[in-house]
């Protein structure tokens, strides 16, 4: 089972780096390349403890959809959510936001399981993994600009 682990420094307070990580508003835009929309469940806002949402998305020129549901939830501090139906066998992507002098280090961690047995292990070392990472770096890359810049304003309140 592929692991990926990323380490973003964000010279913002916890909480808002935190928001900003559930927010669906801000995963679209994080993801715009791929014409990802939440199309059920929490569609916009903040998602919370075992809410879930639908994400439609075009993938290797192939329209998706991915449902997940936030399975543990421990504000500002982590929060998981899990795949309950979707192009996947599982995945799990936990979010864990701790204190710096600067700000936030936000680590994410996410496990999944390719579908197709060995197919599916042959696509993880080919591009798949390479594939979720960058998306998840893309992801992050979003959450630092807002947070640091003051345009999560746009998105969350203080």
């Amino acid at each position: 089972m592929p692991k990926i682990e990323l380490k973003t420094e964000i010279n913002a307070k916890k909480e808002i780096v935190f928001d900003l990580s559930r927010s669906i508003d801000l995963h679209k835009i994080s993801t715009e390349h791929t014409d990802e929309e939440a199309i059920a469940g929490v569609t916009s806002g903040l998602i919370g403890l075992n809410e879930w949402v639908t994400w439609r998305a075009k993938h290797f020129g192939i329209y998706q959809v991915l449902t997940s549901k936030i399975t543990e939830f421990d504000y500002p501090n982590f929060f998981s959510d899990e795949m309950l139906k979707g192009a996947f066998k599982s995945f799990r992507h936990e979010h864990h936001f701790e204190n710096t002098v600067d700000g936030t280090l936000m680590v994410d961690y996410f496990d999944y399981q390719s579908p197709l047995g060995f197919l599916g292990k042959i696509a993880d070392s080919f591009f798949l993994k390479k594939y979720m990472t960058d998306l998840l770096e893309k992801r992050n890359s979003t959450i630092k600009e807002f947070a640091e810049s003051g345009k999560w304003k746009q998105l969350i309140e203080e």
